[in-house]
This record gives C-alpha cells, sequence and structure tokens, in this order.
C-alpha cells in the first residue's frame, strides 16, 4: 500500500502509543478484508464526502449500510437512522460526521460489540481516539477509506 507516514497523524498525549506506518497499513488491510460496512453520515448529495464514500465501497463491492436519521435512502440503499437500526452486524464503522457526533456515537459501537472503527480526515478528535483506544476499539484515522 505503501502509506507515507505524512499521510496522518498519531495523536499521542495521555501516555497512548504512537502508532507506526506498518502497524497503520496492516490494521487498513485487516479492515479491508471485511465485507460490511457502515457509513454514519450518509448523505444524498453527491459532492459531500458521505455520498461519495457510500458510492466508492459500493462499487468496489462491499456491503454498504448508510446510517442518517434525516435520510430514508442513499444511492438507493435503505438508509438507517441509527447503527443500532441495522439488521446485521456491520464489520467496520466508517464515520463522515463532525467530530462531536463522532464521539457519542462510538459509545453505541462499543455497546454493540462493533469493534472497527474509521474515522475520516475530519470526524476524528483526540477524545474519539482516546476512546477507541481505551476501550478496545480498533481506528484508522486521518487516512481517507477511498484511497485505501
Amino acid at each position: 500500500m505503501g502509506l507515507r507516514p505524512a499521510t496522518y497523524r498519531n495523536i499521542g498525549k495521555m501516555g497512548q502509543q504512537r502508532q507506526g506506518a506498518e502497524d497503520l497499513e496492516e490494521l487498513i488491510k485487516e479492515f479491508m478484508d471485511q465485507k460490511r460496512f457502515a457509513v454514519v453520515g450518509a448523505t444524498d448529495n453527491p459532492e459531500k464526502y458521505g455520498n461519495r464514500v457510500v458510492k466508492n465501497l459500493r462499487d468496489r463491492g462491499y456491503e454498504v449500510y448508510p446510517v442518517n436519521p434525516k435520510l430514508e435512502e442513499v444511492e438507493g440503499l435503505k438508509c438507517y437512522a441509527s447503527i443500532a437500526e441495522i439488521p446485521v452486524s456491520v464489520d467496520v464503522v466508517d464515520f463522515v460526521v463532525p467530530p462531536n457526533a463522532t464521539e457519542g456515537i462510538l459509545k453505541q459501537c462499543k455497546d454493540l460489540g462493533l469493534d472497527r472503527i474509521w474515522l475520516q480526515p475530519g470526524s476524528e478528535s483526540e477524545p474519539a481516539i482516546v476512546f477507541c483506544q481505551d476501550n478496545n476499539l480498533k481506528v484508522v484515522h486521518s487516512v481517507c477509506v477511498m484511497l485505501s
């Protein structure tokens, strides 16, 4: 995959270990080897990343479950109001929402046993990353799923 370390930043405060490029590549490979992705923040606006991520993953053969409480459908796919409403257990939860929304939904992921979290650039925050690390949730951040 050849990710350059400069393509992501590591948040290493509060005693958290910093993730190396090789570890990140392995984690991304594990995530991309899965089948089912929830996209939190999916949208029907084709100009926004919440729509582009849904299309990209679907076009690459993944089962995609859009999540947005304001929509019924995204790109022809049923849209769910929350991750708890998805009728199957998803393998990866991809976030395309502001950091303050991410932080609350991460708690739902933990409660549902969803432990692969992808925080798209702009959805991550230090508290969100620390929450994932403190709760043994695998987290990819600051790298776009569409480039993986």
